[in-house]
């Protein structure tokens, strides 16, 4: 894929991710219940702030970052969830899954960034947040 291409994925992946984490949020149950409602949270201000930091370097190549939900929907590698109760151990794996998800990606934009440097950086970052949230999410499944 093209870096465009990949970016507009990932800002729909992203925003897509900011909702699906407030179910998550919203609907955890079980043991744990506070820390890990908690960290879903972080997770979801997080998201959206990488929302808006890829987005904005879209602008900057002179590119339009999609902005409908429609295209999110279309656009993105994820799936919406139900509305229901997810046990913490449901909710760590697919915090597992997601970020081990969003890595993939951001590996693969750096890969099709050339000699775009401020992109690369981007995805550096990106990488090592998402790292460290698959290194947690991995504990948790001890």
């Amino acid at each position: 894929m093209k870096k465009l291409d990949i970016m507009r994925q990932l800002v729909a992946d992203l925003a897509l991710l900011n909702t699906k984490f407030h179910n998550l949020h919203w609907n955890v149950k079980g043991p744990r219940f506070v820390p890990v409602h908690e960290a879903l949270e972080d997770m979801y201000d997080e998201f959206f702030a990488q929302y808006d930091e890829v987005a904005e370097r879209m602008r900057m190549l002179g590119s339009y970052a999609p902005a409908a939900l429609k295209d999110y929907l279309s656009l993105s590698q994820f799936s919406e969830l139900p509305e229901k109760d997810y046990d913490v151990k449901e909710v760590v794996e697919i915090v597992h899954e997601t970020y081990t998800t969003l890595k993939a990606t951001v590996q693969e934009l750096r890969d099709a960034s050339g000699d775009d440097a401020v992109t690369a950086a981007l995805c550096d970052d990106l990488e090592g947040a998402y790292d460290k949230r698959i290194w947690f999410a991995a504990q948790q499944l001890k």
